[in-house]
């Protein structure tokens, strides 16, 4: 592998950092449902991804259903399938930097 990623597959792994994030947020909220502080920050961090996600699917395909954008066609099944991409079975496997707020405060988005 290069180490060079296109554009997409960067957002796609971005993606996927959030979800993690957002994963283990719910998991420690199951067990402290009163934590104000890390309900605010999975509220923020379900805000970027779901923008995130809104802008993979105007730029690229729908990663759901209800990402899809569609007037006149139905895209949902343009996406390629996992096992489509002969050339390079691991896409996401390219080395990127780590996802940086854009201010001190982790508030300021993504990127």
């Amino acid at each position: 592998m290069n180490g060079s990623c296109s554009e997409r597959e960067r957002l796609l792994k971005d993606i996927s950092i959030i979800d993690f994030t957002l994963v283990e947020l719910n998991e420690y909220l199951d067990t402290h449902p009163f934590d104000a502080q890390a309900m605010e920050y999975f509220n923020h961090y379900a805000r970027i991804k779901n923008q995130m996600m809104l802008d993979f699917s105007s730029r690229y395909y729908p990663l759901t259903t209800d990402t899809s954008m569609d007037k006149k066609e139905w895209n949902w099944t343009l996406a390629p399938m996992p096992w489509e991409n002969a050339a390079d079975p691991y896409p996401l496997a390219c080395e990127t930097p780590p996802m940086q707020p854009r201010n001190n405060t982790g508030k300021g988005g993504y990127r």
